[in-house]
């Protein structure tokens, strides 16, 4: 099964759109969701602060603007 890692943060209405996203492609695509709150790890504060919410699919990040139902199916049906 595949994991799927949503960098995120509270209160964040980017983010619960990601998680909507991902929550309707599981129907579709066997894969679990790790969702890593970066303001719970300084290293990922670091990295991620402005680009919130990114999802990780294998090695492949994708940031907020980069998010949407066509580009995590893609990249789901490929991996």
């Amino acid at each position: 099964m595949k994991e799927v890692i949503l960098y995120s943060k509270e209160n964040c209405c980017l983010c619960d759109d990601a998680k909507e996203l991902l929550k309707m492609l599981k129907k579709d695509y066997n894969f679990t969701v790790l969702e890593k709150d970066i303001y719970k790890d300084d290293t990922l504060l670091e990295k991620y602060q402005f680009e919130i919410p990114v999802v990780r699919i294998d090695e492949e990040e994708l940031n907020c603007e980069q998010i949407d139902i066509f580009s995590l199916r893609e990249r789901l049906q490929e991996k």
